[in-house]
């Protein structure tokens, strides 16, 4: 059985451009734990691939079963991990399982210790920087830029508290690309520090 791999940080962090870089770098190597959503698929999302889409009552009916390592709500639509896909997606031997969650997601699976995740939070190199990609993304409204940056001061206080077992700041992509890879590839045992500033002491 592989190990899990958790990846978690703030959204425009830009988790998903190194993630891309994973999987172009090593096919086959990696495979995502499969969420499960109720909100509605997005044009070329595939039921099943990107996420297992289902009704709210079906969702809860999971939560009512103790089904989900982790989950949580946002704009109105329920995410989750299930303990199933995860423990389907470590039967893989060929394979690492990754997951893609927030920190309340990781504060959620220190109750399930038996998959002893590897947990790697990928902060940004500053507030101000996180603030210019989530508007160069084009799709976010200045309010919603302020809700987002709320979060990630947030996620970024509760890395601080150690949690974390490694640190990778994504100040240039490369170069994080590396670090991600030196931990979760080959075996490295040294990441990034927080950088100072990020959180008001």
């Amino acid at each position: 059985m592989s190990r899990l791999i958790v990846l978690s940080g703030p959204s425009g962090v830009g988790k998903s451009t190194l993630i891309k870089k994973l999987f172009a770098e090593y096919p086959g190597g990696f495979q995502f734990s499969v969420s499960h959503t109720t909100r509605s698929p997005r044009v070329g999302e595939e039921n099943g691939k990107a996420y297992h889409f289902v009704t709210r009552q079906e969702f809860m009916d999971l939560v009512d079963r103790d089904g989900f390592i982790e989950r949580t709500e946002y704009n109105g639509n329920c995410y989750g991990t299930s303990v199933k896909a995860v423990e389907d997606c470590l039967k893989d031997p060929k394979a690492k399982c990754l997951l893609d969650i927030d920190s309340e997601g990781v504060k959620q699976m220190k109750k399930h210790p038996q998959f002893e995740p590897i947990t790697v939070f990928i902060a940004p190199p500053s507030l101000a920087d996180l603030k210019t990609r989530l508007g160069g993304r084009g799709t976010e409204t200045e309010e919603s830029i302020q809700g987002r940056l709320g979060i990630a001061l947030r996620e970024v206080a509760y890395a601080k508290t150690g949690v974390y077992d490694y640190v990778v700041v994504n100040d240039e992509v490369d170069r994080a690309y590396g670090v991600l890879k030196g931990l979760i590839v080959e075996g490295e045992s040294k990441g990034d520090v927080l950088p100072d500033g990020l959180v008001p002491e």
